[in-house]
């Protein structure tokens, strides 16, 4: 599947998804992978969060979901749990972890198995309108479940869409 098929593919996911939603973080940003021979490259990301599951003050936890696609051909789709703790005058905190399916595009690029594990934190800032914008450092890596866990670290620029009513 070339680049343009699975950015497309990407995006059509994030528009199809349940109107029940809670909200959908399409994101632009660069990994970095550790292994010297690896490619590094933009990717685009687009992570569903569910409506939340638990509320306690400021903190809120739901089940999210996310497919990120390097420029390179790297694809990962991962579910998993994401918290949020509200912070004041809009700002919020995310935290998300989310065990998924990772295939590379090359050798290089090879995180020593199919089995991952996304971690994201992010820094945002939420709108009126409800939508929101946030800054994400990510990890990927298989926590040492497989003999190599070389990992890839990205950033990345998102844009928070709320869906529902």
């Amino acid at each position: 599947m070339n680049k343009t098929a699975m950015l497309a593919a990407a995006l059509s996911t994030a528009m199809a998804l349940p109107a029940a939603a809670q909200e959908v973080a399409l994101g632009l940003g660069y990994a970095d992978y550790h292994r010297q021979t690896a490619e590094d490259g933009a990717m685009f990301a687009v992570d569903y969060m569910h409506a939340p599951f638990h509320q306690k003050g400021r903190l809120s936890a739901r089940f999210g979901a996310a497919l990120e696609v390097q420029e390179t051909g790297d694809v990962f789709a991962g579910v998993g749990i994401s918290a949020v703790i509200d912070l004041n005058n809009d700002w919020f905190i995310e935290n998300s972890v989310m065990p998924g399916a990772y295939h590379e595009s090359s050798a290089g690029n090879d995180l020593g198995s199919a089995f991952e594990i996304r971690t994201l934190l992010a820094v945002g800032k939420r709108f009126r309108n409800g939508k929101a914008v946030s800054l994400a450092f990510s990890h990927k890596s298989n926590a040492s479940t497989a003999d190599e866990n070389p990992g890839v670290n990205a950033l990345a620029l998102r844009w928070h869409i709320p869906l529902g009513g």
